[in-house]
């Protein structure tokens, strides 16, 4: 699959032409390697890490979209590498 339109099947981006600038401009990173093509393609296992609203995301792709589903079933697509558990006490 395109890499912009997983982007924007998995809610990441709001529109198919922002995923598509968004992959132009060479601000995301497939498998550690800059990506600057909107027509790369992603695969399942695939790790992609980009910043957006001043934090670094990074993102293994889990499964690949039919259609662009509610922001439940895009969330299912992806598991975010970076997430801290809620529950886990801070290091003082």
């Amino acid at each position: 699959m395109r890499i912009d339109k997983f982007l924007w099947f998995a809610r990441i981006v709001k529109t198919r032409s922002l995923a598509q600038q968004f992959a132009e401009n060479g601000r995301l990173r497939l498998q550690g390697r800059v990506i600057d093509r909107a027509h790369a393609v992603v695969r399942v296992g695939d790790v992609l890490s980009f910043a957006a609203h001043g934090k670094v995301r990074v993102l293994r792709i889990e499964a690949l979209p039919q259609r662009r589903g509610p922001p439940a079933e895009a969330r299912l697509l992806y598991t975010d590498l970076d997430q801290t558990p809620v529950d886990e006490p801070s290091a003082k």
